[in-house]
């Protein structure tokens, strides 16, 4: 593993020497400290931490506030990663000033290396803008969270004709806008690969097969961590959300039982310190 940074130029020279890039989310910066000390060459402050770290149903609440005080938290963690950070519902649908202001605050607040976000030929302008304003894009196709509501629920995107040619002609458009990679969620393993086999630029799966060339997580999935859902496309590595649960039973046990803190857990001071106390 190398220490040296990971940039907007590590993506385009992964693609070019066929070496697959790994990314995982991240919104604390605990957490985001142990991913970058593991080697994770990017992170990714998603607005699924509406779900995974703040309990709302969908992303569609989160705010550009949220995200800029999460990607601070991780921008602290991280050393050798880039941060990329998600931009929120509405934070780029009203206007191309909006959308500027909305992406500069999540890079000088927030610390974040790039912006992500979702959609299309429909996001073309905002994305040219952004790139025009010195600040680096990831684009987002396929299932598009924020869109759940038009999607009708978690769907599988581009499995007939009319969506593929759709995904694939949008992946060409934001390649030409300026995007320096793309999120393809939820697409059958065959259209990324078209795609990926198209696009001068990496391509980050999740939920999209082995042919990508990077792969992205939301990191409480990939631990066994969030249980309220598990997607399909999910590997999860450990099971911390038993692991946790027993750990937690065995400190209140201990704590109702006189077992902790023990002797080794607590100060001492001079019983004639203690006496004049009296």
């Amino acid at each position: 593993m190398s220490n040296k940074k990971f940039t907007v130029s590590s993506f385009l020279k992964a693609k070019k020497d066929d070496e697959k890039i790994s990314m995982l989310t991240a919104y604390d910066y605990s957490t985001a400290k142990l991913l970058d000390e593991a080697g994770v060459d990017s992170l990714l402050v998603g607005d699924s931490l509406g779900m995974v770290m703040l309990g709302y149903e969908n992303t569609l609440q989160v705010t550009v506030d949220d995200m800029v005080h999460h990607c601070k938290a991780v921008t602290r963690g991280a050393k050798r990663a880039m941060v990329i950070g998600d931009m929120p519902f509405l934070s780029y649908h009203i206007s191309v000033e909006d959308t500027i202001r909305n992406a500069g605050r999540l890079v000088q607040e927030g610390g974040a290396h790039a912006v992500k976000l979702e959609g299309g030929r429909e996001v073309v302008d905002k994305i040219k803008a952004i790139v025009d304003a010195q600040i680096p894009v990831i684009g987002h196709l396929g299932l598009t969270p924020q869109s759940i509501n038009i999607f009708g629920g978690f769907k599988v995107q581009g499995k007939n004709e009319e969506q593929a040619q759709k995904i694939v002609e949008d992946a060409l458009l934001l390649q030409e806008a300026g995007v320096f990679a793309i999120v393809l969620e939820c697409v059958p393993e065959k259209l990324a690969k078209l795609i990926s086999e198209k696009l001068k630029v990496p391509t980050i799966g999740i939920g999209a097969g082995k042919y990508c060339d990077g792969q992205v997580l939301v990191t409480q999935d990939m631990l066994g961590m969030y249980t309220d859902f598990v997607p399909k496309f999910v590997k999860q590595y450990s099971n911390l959300c038993d692991s946790i649960k027993e750990s937690t039973k065995r400190y209140i046990e201990e704590i109702k039982e006189g077992q902790f803190p023990a002797k080794e857990h607590t100060f001492k001071m001079d019983d004639e310190v203690l006496e004049k106390l009296y």
